[in-house]
């Protein structure tokens, strides 16, 4: 059986489009026919070549996305065929069951435990969850990544409680969770920083209380003007070094958290002053917002599915897969929150 994938072939170069040949499952993999697929910044990052040298192309992309279950390998418990599913880089339950290797033409395409930039997946099964009940699968995409890292970050790793000052540096897909989670948790003041005008908007329509451009000057002394002691928590999903500095420099004295989502380029260096720590403020990582899916990703579905916020404006108009070239390109210059590929279209012209 043959696909259709989006591959990236040479970074810095236009994705290609390929028929592939799927292999024969082996112990632990599913087959899945995929609906949607999302697309982040890590994305972007590989198609540029920004994460360094790429020892593995050419290679399929994408690490979130709904499918339906079509064919599952020996040993799989956690999903049967016809189920609908959510397709996530995060980790569950499960077998962890290795990459797959597709032909084309007599060429191997290397992949990963999850790829979704493609009609048809071979995927690891401890990469799939149950589609929450009530939760349509273009919405449920959110949940393969960018969900799961934004709300996170709020309930998992900083526990937000009512009250607690939040800012949230960079409101795109994953910061727009953030900053959703935020909201719902009780954090007043919460504060959203973008220099896209388009992006503060919708953090606003997210439930931020401010919105602060850093194109405007120090975003610092704008943040102290709100919360003249320095914020209780603060999120960092842009990727810059820059603004994880002014992350945990916005953060008050005696407690101040910040943690930090954005993925570097390859080869950046953070430096900061170590009297921050003994200030008694903490820089925190996280590995995809420490989310557990077969634990959070129901309930983070019900948020999603509850209607209590834009979800939808969120997602950009469908693209092709045609189109998922365009997708990145229109992801890396901001003009959408988070790229969306419906496998079921197909290219007009």
């Amino acid at each position: 059986m043959k696909t259709e994938a989006a591959l990236l072939v040479q970074t810095g170069a236009p994705l290609e489009l390929a028929r592939i040949e799927i292999p024969a499952l082996k112990p632990g993999q599913v087959l899945v026919e995929i609906a949607y697929s999302g697309a982040c910044g890590t994305q972007v990052m590989e198609w540029r070549g920004d994460k360094g040298e790429d020892k593995w192309l050419p290679h399929c992309l994408g690490h979130e996305g709904t499918g339906t279950v079509l064919e599952t390998g020996g040993a799989v418990t956690k999903v049967k065929a016809g189920d609908k599913v959510v397709l996530s880089w995060i980790k569950g339950s499960g077998i962890e069951a290795g990459g797959a290797v597709y032909d084309w033409d007599g060429r191997k395409v290397n992949a990963g435990g999850v790829t979704t930039f493609q009609r048809h997946a071979v995927v690891s099964e401890n990469r799939l969850t149950l589609l929450p009940g009530g939760l349509a699968m273009d919405v449920a995409v959110l949940l393969g990544c960018a969900a799961p890292t934004g709300m996170g970050a709020i309930f998992n790793v900083l526990q937000a409680r009512p009250g607690d000052a939040v800012a949230v540096f960079g409101t795109g897909g994953i910061g727009l969770n953030a900053v959703m989670a935020a909201a719902l948790a009780g954090a007043m003041p919460l504060i959203g920083i973008d220099p896209n005008p388009t992006r503060r908007a919708l953090a606003t329509t997210f439930g931020a209380t401010h919105v602060i451009d850093p194109a405007i000057g120090d975003v610092l002394a704008e943040i102290r003007k709100i919360v003249p002691q320095g914020v209780d928590l603060a999120v960092e999903s842009s990727g810059l070094p820059t603004v994880m500095e002014q992350a945990v420099n916005a953060t008050r004295p005696q407690g101040g958290r910040a943690v930090v989502i954005g993925n570097a380029r390859h080869g950046a260096a953070l430096t900061l002053n170590p009297a921050l720590f003994n200030q008694g403020k903490s820089l925190l990582g996280t590995w995809g917002g420490d989310s557990v899916p077969d634990r959070d990703y129901g309930r983070f579905g019900r948020l999603l599915a509850s209607n209590r916020f834009p979800v939808r404006d969120l997602l950009s108009k469908p693209y092709t897969l045609s189109e998922a070239d365009r997708a990145l390109q229109d992801l890396a210059a901001g003009k959408v929150g988070r790229p969306l590929i419906d496998m079921t279209r197909r290219h007009q012209g």
